[in-house]
Parts: C-alpha cells; structure tokens; sequence
C-alpha cells in the first residue's frame, strides 16, 4: 500500500488479497489483485493523486464489477453439446455435421 494510505484501504488490501488466496491465486497474483482494486478505488473516492479516465468515469466500482473485464465473453456451445441437443430433437443426420452445421440445425 502507498504510504499515508488509510486504515480502511490497509483492511481493504488485506481482505482482498486474502480472498483471492483462498480462490487459489498466487501470493504475489493476490496482491497484485489487491493493489489495483484498492487503487482504483482511491482514484474513484479522490484519494490518489492522481486517476485514470477509467478510473473515474468508469459506472461500476471494481468491486461491483467482480472483474468483468478480465474475463472471455459468452462461450459457445461445444460441438458435443450441439450434438447432444440435436439428438434429444432426434435431428437426422447429426452425426456427419460439424460444429457450425450443428449450431445451423439447431437454430443457433
């Protein structure tokens, strides 16, 4: 933490970097995690000298946002999954269509 930092950022650090430990992280993956959550916090509260424009403009509060942005979009459907669909539609033919003939059939 930044020196001069609050008592309430100091617990915020350590809850966060705990939590993440117990999701399996790495202790170095953990503080990283913390810091950049309660900096971005700082900025967003005036705290920190000084603040990126995502930072401050940004809606959520990283907590809110429980790391949104650090995850893929929507996955599709795996071939298997598709061919699972389609034959509980008892589609003809599935089982020589690839994944995209499969998502076609089904309306994907």
């Amino acid at each position: 933490m930044p020196a001069g930092s609050s008592p309430k950022r100091e617990r915020q650090y350590e809850h966060i970097k705990d939590s993440a430990e117990k999701r399996g992280a790495s202790a170095g993956r953990a503080k990283e995690i913390a810091a950049r959550t309660v900096n971005k916090e700082r900025a967003r509260s005036g705290e920190a000298r000084q603040a990126s424009r995502t930072s401050t403009q940004d809606r959520k509060s990283a907590s809110q946002r429980g790391g949104e942005r650090s995850h893929r979009g929507p996955v599709s459907p795996t071939r298997d999954q598709l061919y699972e669909e389609a034959r509980k539609r008892n589609i003809h033919g599935r089982s020589s269509m690839n994944k995209q003939q499969l998502a076609e059939a089904l309306g994907h």
